[in-house]
């Protein structure tokens, strides 16, 4: 995903939940956000805390310890969204999800009604008007959400009832970090109302926002501002270099405690082990961990343990360098062992 696409359904996903929390004084309402795969996860979750939101993220590829810590955080209020790719299958439910940021793509209609579905819980029982129990779901015009949408749109009471088979209401499951396949059945969602749509068309699909904020546009473009001069701006004043610095390096140390798990896994090491560090202190895991932070900080000229201090422009050449420092450091172990 591009700065500015990225940019553009953040800030709008961020400003319904701002606005359902205002409207309600609901604090707990939060964001669901869906991503392609888990570095989809860490982009989408390092654009959340830039912009002061509170946000982790799920991965079937993550260990079922770091994806249970995320589930605990979510019960305790502790973050206002959760980002997640292909963990649809887990059972996971939260009745205080109510806006859906759809940032991955929906080939078919049932991924994308259990994603939905995940908005759609009721807080408050028997009022299905009642503004707690609304759901927003936010996605890109430059998606192929649109036809999914018109789809779902569309849906007779008794789709509806069947898909609705697929989101139950209540179920216990232990997460054991992997996929699971389910049958559809057991209770399900009340039927859903479409109370209002904004921008939304299938052919000629108009950008996402209000009469004001489309006349404001076009004023810009009568004195000559381009929508990336505008964009820039915007997302200049929303974000303070301070925040995208700070979101960057944690987006940076989870990258690479990321790709370790991978580098181990690849080359046959057990991660908890001890043969590489040679005083024998220190298990493969953090062993790789340390040496890949320091092998990142060299090519960007940091120190080590002074990455708190790095300029943005230090951990944007780190993010990029990444991917070539893991293919040397995987080499050099690969000759070793």
């Amino acid at each position: 995903m591009s700065d500015e696409t990225l940019a553009s359904i953040v800030d709008h996903t961020i400003h319904e939940l701002r606005q359902l929390r205002e409207q309600t004084g609901e604090p707990r309402l939060k964001i669901i956000a869906s991503a392609l795969n888990r570095d989809h996860c860490i982009q989408i979750t390092e654009a959340f805390r830039a912009r002061h939101i509170r946000a982790a993220y799920v991965h079937s590829r993550e260990t079922g310890i770091a994806n249970q810590r995320v589930f605990e955080q979510l019960e305790r209020h502790e973050l206002d969204a959760i980002v997640q790719a292909r963990m649809l299958g887990e059972g996971f439910n939260h009745e205080f999800l109510s806006v859906a940021m759809v940032g991955s793509i929906f080939a078919n209609l049932s991924p994308f009604v259990q994603f939905v579905g995940r908005v759609m819980r009721a807080i408050i029982q028997n009022q299905p008007g009642h503004p707690l129990n609304q759901g927003v779901i936010v996605f890109h015009v430059g998606a192929n959400v649109a036809r999914r949408w018109d789809d779902f749109r569309q849906f007779s009471g008794a789709d509806q009832g069947y898909f609705a088979e697929l989101l139950p209401e209540a179920e216990e499951v232990e997460f054991r970090g992997d996929v699971v396949e389910r049958e559809p059945g057991g209770g399900g969602i009340q039927p859903v109302e479409i109370l209002e749509e904004r921008g939304v068309r299938v052919a000629d699909m108009e950008p996402i926002g209000d009469p004001q904020a489309a006349a404001l546009l076009r004023q810009l473009a009568e004195l000559g501002i381009t929508p990336d001069q505008a964009a820039q701006e915007i997302r200049r004043l929303r974000t303070t270099r301070q925040d995208r610095r700070e979101a960057r390096r944690a987006a940076l140390h989870e990258r690479v405690q990321n790709e370790v798990g991978g580098i181990l896994a690849r080359l046959g090491i057990n991660p908890r082990g001890r043969t590489l560090d040679r005083a024998r202190r220190q298990t493969n895991y953090e062993w790789t961990i340390t040496e890949l932070n320091r092998r990142v900080n060299e090519r960007v000229e940091g120190r080590n343990a002074d990455r708190q201090n790095f300029t943005l422009e230090q951990l944007n050449a780190a993010h990029e360098l990444l991917p070539e420092v893991i293919n040397v450091l995987e080499g050099d172990l690969g000759r070793g062992a």
